[in-house]
């Protein structure tokens, strides 16, 4: 089973950007965390982070024939990107949308998620859980 694990814009920031919000831990730990997690599940991962939508589509599209599942943490472009939208519909890979804070008790233009619609569910508000959920759920799905 391989699983694409994409984070999208600022997430290079973790560990110094926004800290009551998303803690210290920087997105090096978060990946060590989930490598960590995934060890014994026989699950190849393949981590990117991209602060541009058209590199998070290229990353999309060039490992459609790879992936047998996909999290996405999209940032900010949750609540903007037709395109990253548009690109997960057309690849038909089960797509699980993440993110570190609860969107839903931030700000109002956060709580609009265009992505999620092209995704079999969301997790948010669980910190680097939030990615261990999505991946316990494909390999459950994937199974």
């Amino acid at each position: 089973m391989r699983i694409l694990v994409i984070n999208g814009p600022n997430l290079n920031l973790l560990g110094t950007r926004e800290i009551g919000i998303y803690g210290k831990q920087t997105i090096q730990e978060l990946e060590k965390y989930i490598k960590d997690w995934i060890k014994c599940k026989n699950v190849e991962l393949r981590f990117y982070q991209f602060n541009s939508e058209g590199e998070i589509i290229d990353c999309i599209q060039s490992n459609a024939n790879w992936a047998d599942g996909i999290i996405i943490n999209p940032a900010g472009y949750s609540n903007t990107s037709i395109a990253i939208y548009d690109c997960i519909k057309g690849i038909d890979i089960p797509t699980i949308e993440v993110h570190l804070s609860n969107v839903f008790s931030r700000e109002e233009f956060r709580k609009k998620l265009v992505i999620a619609g092209a995704c079999i569910g969301v997790i948010s508000g669980f910190g680097f859980n939030s990615y261990i959920l999505a991946l316990e759920h494909l390999i459950t799905k994937l199974r």
